[in-house]
């Protein structure tokens, strides 16, 4: 809508708790920040000393900026690795999961942006385990030179290459990647643009039909193991 100087202005419903820590730019973890509509929804990891979410204010203020409306989700365990990943089980280390609430949360928007890290496997294994019923299609940011065959091979449906025939493992679909990104600092400006770009391209093909919304296993159950 349009305030009375002609300006664009966009109703956010602010989120749960205040910042805090590091990421405190951002919020705490378990928390969202809704637009008026579900457009496009920005998934973070969990905020901490190693997972600083500071390139995912950037990227909303970007996006809202161009006038599309942005959800800020921040994932109450997203950090660490995944329980099925053959990077886990280092002593210490965090769990990453996603929980049914925040699968819901994300089901209801038309597009999803997730800013993961930058190691290649843990990229590739996270996208794989918030995916399994994430059935919206989806950009990976991150900083890791992953390519769509990486998380092809993983069982993930991307744009370009298709898991082997009886190895999708998941419900939604990566369209694009925008990788380069490095958590903790600033975006270049040329990578906020390929963000901006690229949201506002795929945004356009899904409203106007032209890419379903939802992936091979659109609309299943969640069954969640336990971890």
């Amino acid at each position: 809508m349009q305030d009375a100087l002609g300006r664009n202005v966009q109703i956010v419903d602010c989120r749960e708790a205040q910042g805090m820590g590091e990421g405190g730019g951002l919020a705490q973890r378990g928390t969202i920040s809704e637009s008026e509509k579900f457009e496009v929804v920005a998934i973070a990891m969990s905020p901490g000393k190693r997972h600083i979410t500071k390139p995912v204010c950037e990227i909303t203020y970007g996006l809202r900026e161009q006038g599309i409306r942005t959800s800020v989700l921040v994932l109450d365990s997203g950090s660490g690795i995944p329980a099925d990943s053959p990077y886990s089980g280092a002593p210490g280390g965090s769990m990453a999961t996603i929980n049914e609430k925040e699968i819901m949360q994300i089901r209801r928007f038309k597009l999803g942006l997730f800013h993961l890290g930058g190691i290649g496997g843990h990229v590739v294994h996270k996208a794989k385990s918030f995916l399994h019923f994430v059935d919206i299609p989806i950009i990976i940011v991150c900083e890791a030179p992953v390519d769509y065959e990486d998380f092809a091979r993983v069982g993930i449906i991307t744009r370009l290459v298709r898991p082997p025939p009886g190895k999708v493992e998941c419900a939604g679909e990566i369209v694009d990647l925008i990788t380069g990104v490095v958590r903790g600092v600033s975006a270049p400006r040329e990578k906020l643009n390929e963000i901006v770009i690229k949201t506002k391209f795929w945004l356009g093909k899904i409203e106007s039909g032209e890419l379903p919304r939802g992936g091979d296993a659109s609309g299943q159950d969640i069954h969640i193991p336990a971890q």
